[in-house]
């Protein structure tokens, strides 16, 4: 079928198509990047984010699927399209368009030994080195939709391990916003929600007292969002 598809185009000029996948962990009270050293040209051995190109007969979402579970090990990374970038000079390589993805994944789930093979290590957001192309813009442009989202959805649990404390949830929240949080007052928003399920074990590695962990209560969260609940984390 594709290659009826093309020989309806011929007189039409062929282009390169790319999905790069802005992939976001976090680790000790810190937001972080994945991202790995070129062994390609051009611009080979600068640092760029997790990409590839789009095979012919690959959809593009499959296409950072492949991508994503070839550098950390996992199949069920949550991610979604950011943004289209199509500056004609933007790849000396070839003229090539590409599709970013930003990721959110555990870093306590990830296949450590093969993303360090794959020559992938994270980052902090503050010590990024020069990317190579337009792939700082993509970075910027991936955050600023992950602030957005992280306002009014629970998109910050896919971040977390399955169980997390209160503290823990907070410090995630102040470094996507790069901002401190009064913890009262998180708290009792937070809670309010009803949203979090309070397990009868706690975290004692900073006090004695201890905080007690939470898991995210899908269910419920999907039950007031299609009754047309109005969250807002911050």
């Amino acid at each position: 079928m594709i290659n009826n598809q093309e020989s309806y185009y011929t007189d039409v000029d062929k282009m390169h198509v790319a999905t790069d996948c802005i992939v976001f962990g976090f680790h000790q009270d810190e937001l972080k990047l994945l991202i790995f050293n070129r062994r390609v040209q051009p611009h080979k051995g600068g640092w760029s984010l997790i990409g590839s190109f789009v095979k012919l007969n690959e959809d593009v979402d499959h296409a950072a699927k492949r991508v994503l579970r070839d550098i950390t090990g996992l199949d069920n990374v949550f991610f979604e399209q950011s943004r289209t970038y199509g500056n004609a000079e933007r790849d000396m390589g070839a003229r090539c368009v590409s599709v970013a993805q930003f990721a959110l994944i555990r870093i306590d789930e990830y296949d450590e030994e093969l993303t360090e093979m794959r020559g992938a290590f994270w980052y902090r957001l503050e010590e990024l080195p020069e990317l190579v192309l337009d792939h700082y813009q993509m970075v910027i442009d991936a955050l600023d939709i992950l602030r957005r989202k992280a306002k009014h959805q629970p998109i910050g649990f896919e971040l977390l391990p399955e169980k997390f404390t209160i503290p823990q949830l907070q410090s995630l929240y102040e470094a996507i916003f790069q901002r401190k949080l009064d913890p009262g007052n998180f708290r009792k928003k937070i809670l309010s929600f009803k949203i979090l399920n309070r397990l009868n074990e706690k975290d004692r590695s900073s006090s004695k007292r201890g905080a007690f962990y939470y898991t995210f209560d899908h269910d419920t969260y999907e039950k007031l969002l299609k009754s047309g609940y109005n969250f807002d984390f911050l």
